[in-house]
């Protein structure tokens, strides 16, 4: 099938010539005379990639890059500025918007042909689908790297191996990389002024931590420890980065790997304001069970502290061991020492609602 280029340029002999050139290499074009119609052509036919002068009426390129990197349906676009102006400094406030290349006026049309194919393909690499899993995230990676955004994470990319209950970064630490779950869960959390530990988050496979912290500060903001024997891939902060900030095609892929963290995240949060205790621990019981039950048909059985579940729910351990104790004796779970079997799991679900 062929690629759909979305031309904008304000100079019709410009205009012309340059589409011409880009039909002759086999690809379908549209064009816009001016920011504010090309803006309208990319939401509404979502162009494979984006040829954008900056010094045009209605809108100019920059504000033309702008609007579309904040919409979701066009922001992973391939965004590339042609222009007449070869400035450093305009260079500059184009990257730092987000464009992932420029083509300068007048151009050869072997230049402009090549900076097209370039671009598409490393759109295309980064469109497949990665596991999110830590071979995944490696595969990942070594595109990312494949497409020059990334020179030294071949050299830095490393598996870590955590006991259970150990702390793999403490809240206040120099926050200097993100750690990806491959297998095993940990368990965020903050200790409040009067040195009691509330969880924030509990992770496991497919899951980022740290990468928060990262990205609005120097330091942790919670501590991290391990829940099971665990194995984790360690991205140092550098690489992270670079992942985010160096090419554009690659940040947005790697935004969406995050997403669902963040998300999670969220509803938790709001369960926690606003839910009953009852409804907190039958949530908690029911998003550990999706989280970790796999392709498992039996009933299922959770391995946790009463103080772990007391730290995810948000309330004291004795409120959990009396609703715990409450589930049991409506038979919707059964427990011995600190195994939690869930018998009714829509049940459960019922309480939630």
């Amino acid at each position: 099938m062929k690629k759909t280029i979305l031309l904008l340029e304000d100079n019709l002999e410009m205009r012309e010539n340059t589409a011409e050139i880009i039909e002759f290499a086999k690809y379908n074009v549209i064009t816009a005379s001016n920011g504010k119609e090309g803006v309208l052509l990319a939401q509404e036919h979502i162009p494979d990639l984006i040829i954008c002068d900056i010094m045009m009426p209605e809108m100019d390129g920059y504000e033309v890059l702008s609007v579309l990197g904040n919409d979701s349906k066009t922001c992973a676009i391939p965004f590339v500025f042609l222009t007449a102006k070869a400035e450093k400094s305009e260079f500059r406030k184009g990257m730092n918007l987000g464009a992932d290349d420029y083509i300068t006026k007048p151009f050869e049309e072997l230049d402009l042909l090549n900076a097209i194919k370039s671009r598409l393909e490393r759109s295309e690499l980064l469109k497949k689908g990665y596991d999110q899993n830590s071979a995944g995230i490696t595969n990942f990676i070594n595109d990312a790297q494949g497409l020059g955004a990334l020179d030294k994470l071949s050299e830095n990319k490393r598996i870590r191996h955590f006991k259970k209950k150990e702390v793999i970064f403490y809240e206040g630490d120099f926050a200097n990389a993100i750690y990806f779950i491959n297998s095993g869960r940990v368990r965020t959390y903050k200790v409040n002024d009067d040195a009691k530990e509330y969880s924030v988050a509990l992770s496991g496979p497919g899951d980022f931590i740290g990468y928060l912290s990262i990205l609005e500060g120097e330091t942790y903001m919670e501590s991290a420890e391990s829940m099971d024997d665990i194995e984790i891939l360690k991205i140092q902060k550098e690489e992270f980065t670079d992942l985010l900030f160096n090419n554009r095609d690659v940040s947005n892929r790697f935004v969406k790997m995050l997403a669902h963290n963040i998300i999670e995240n969220e509803e938790r949060l709001l369960n926690l304001a606003y839910n009953s205790v009852r409804k907190r621990v039958a949530d908690s019981l029911i998003e550990l069970e999706k989280k970790y039950r796999g392709e498992s048909k039996d009933n299922f059985m959770i391995s946790i502290t009463r103080n772990e579940l007391a730290s995810l729910v948000g309330t004291s351990t004795e409120t959990v061991i009396r609703t715990l104790s409450d589930f049991k004796d409506e038979r919707l779970i059964e427990i011995k020492g600190s195994k939690i079997t869930i018998l009714k799991s829509k049940e459960l679900e019922n309480l939630r609602n």
